[in-house]
């Protein structure tokens, strides 16, 4: 294969400011220090690209790796789960820890605010479905159906109704007040590694649902469900009308999606991978950008761009 090592960074001081100062070896250019990151470019490749220091970091939270993390709409909380077997609330500011949620048996794998703030909905390799009190910690619903570890979920509006993936190939739609799986809006015969809801754009034909939907779904008119499945496979379905949009076959297993508009959206696959699609034509995507071999873990949508985790 290539080379991986092109050049290296020397610091030669610090100014006054504590501002380090940085030389970069033959083909690079260091264009931009400051105390908490710095800009390089390769002008040859006409690549570049900024490191950033973190601002504030949290190591009292949990004692192993973190699997997921939500920070509330408001931003004065976060949620995280870890391999420790611990799921917490914490303030955001400090990292001081507000609440344990206990509950689920083995693993919790994902955990989100709803849009309240107020509100926590996991899912964990119990194959439980669980909404926490943020402020007492009290689990008030516990979702059953699943037959195997719960990878994802998503909120649908302000959470009248929510969404689980499963380990068992399905997505499912919930009922939170009356704690009741609506239905089965997709069974994919894979494992669903990560799902993402958003509004289509409203040239798509998002299917016409068999029969009349119950009065119980709230929100789910006009919207797509995107599906990352462990066969390599993306897949889109109309929420209302549990019928197939698209079917994207990719380079391997899809870990992860999020829509970026009502048009665009994103996936990234276990071989480092981010396809950006078009829903109104999926047959090619628009780009596809790779930095890295390691397995793109999640992406969120950022300003005019996105944000892309990476297991590296």
């Amino acid at each position: 294969g290539k080379p991986t090592l092109y050049g290296s960074l020397t610091r030669r001081g610090l100014s006054p400011e504590g501002v380090p100062d940085i030389a970069a070896s033959e083909g690079f250019v260091v264009s931009e220090v400051t105390e908490k990151s710095i800009l390089i470019s390769c002008p040859h490749e006409n690549v570049s690209t900024k490191f950033l220091a973190p601002y504030t970091t949290f190591s009292r939270i949990h004692q192993k790796s973190i699997t997921c993390l939500d920070i509330s709409s408001g931003g004065g909380l976060g949620v995280s789960a870890s391999t420790d077997g611990t799921m917490k609330i914490w303030q955001a500011a400090n990292g001081e820890i507000r609440r344990l949620l206990e509950g689920h048996v083995y693993d919790v794998n994902c955990c989100r605010f709803f849009p309240s703030g107020l509100v926590v909905l996991s899912g964990g390799m119990d194959a439980q479905l669980k909404i926490w009190s943020a402020e007492d910690a009290s689990c008030a619903v516990t979702f059953k159906a699943h037959k195997g570890g719960i990878l994802d979920t998503a909120i649908v509006d302000r959470g009248r109704n929510v969404l689980s993936c499963s380990r068992d190939g399905t997505a499912r739609l919930w009922d939170c007040g009356k704690s009741a799986c609506l239905g089965v809006v997709a069974d994919c015969g894979a494992p669903v590694n990560g799902i993402a809801v958003g509004a289509a754009d409203n040239s798509v034909n998002l299917g016409t649902p068999e029969k009349t939907p119950s009065e119980r779904e709230i929100g789910t008119e006009g919207k797509i469900l995107l599906l990352a499945r462990e066969d390599k496979k993306l897949q889109g379905v109309g929420l209302q009308s549990r019928q197939p949009v698209f079917l994207f076959v990719g380079s391997d297993a899809f870990n992860c999606c999020t829509f970026l508009s009502s048009t665009y959206f994103l996936a990234g696959t276990q071989d480092g991978n981010i396809y950006q699609l078009d829903v109104r034509n999926t047959s090619a995507p628009i780009q596809i950008v790779h930095r890295s071999g390691a397995p793109v873990l999640s992406l969120l949508p950022y300003r005019d761009g996105f944000i892309a985790s990476q297991g590296n």
